[in-house]
């Protein structure tokens, strides 16, 4: 039996909504950036999320699978060129949705969805040092707690002699 899909229904008929993601999907990556609905961006993120994770993969399979959704095949060229590789070693959470108040006309929720930007390298290096240095305080810690705990047995002995 067919289930309905998951998420808010986005109006009309199933066809209309698999060719509205797919338009926006191809806005959001010929652009960068677009301005919707909070429905129709909280819909737009997994669906777009799965692309970007297919042109990761760069095989001629992927290709085509993502041919049949976007037909653009100028976007999905840069898709696969500039984007895909952008992500290449980050595991997921390509866009980012930022409600941004609600729409004049009909008081309708909107949003920015867009593609988060990959780390730089010198973002990467910082982000090393930062963890290093974290470590290296981690490590610097716990010797210090040892000490003080070797401390005081040696205190507690010497009360009992002046006790005995």
């Amino acid at each position: 039996m067919p289930k309905p899909a998951k998420g808010a229904r986005l109006g009309g008929s199933a066809a209309h909504e698999k060719l509205l993601l797919a338009n926006l999907a191809k806005s959001l990556f010929e652009h960068g950036r677009i301005t919707t609905t909070e429905a129709k961006a909280r819909r737009l993120r997994p669906y777009a999320e799965r692309l970007v994770t297919k042109a990761k993969k760069g095989d001629l399979h992927n290709r085509r699978q993502v041919l049949s959704v976007i037909t653009d095949k100028s976007i999905v060229h840069t898709l696969f060129t500039e984007i895909g590789p952008r992500y290449e070693n980050r595991p997921g959470g390509y866009t980012r949705i930022t409600k941004i108040g609600n729409r004049r006309g009909d008081n309708a929720p909107m949003a920015v969805i867009e593609l988060v930007e990959a780390l730089t390298v010198a973002q990467q290096a910082t982000g090393e040092a930062e963890a290093a240095t974290k470590r290296a305080a981690k490590d610097t810690e716990a010797p210090k707690a040892e000490v003080v705990e070797d401390a005081a047995p040696a205190a507690a002995e010497g009360d009992e002699s002046k006790d005995a």
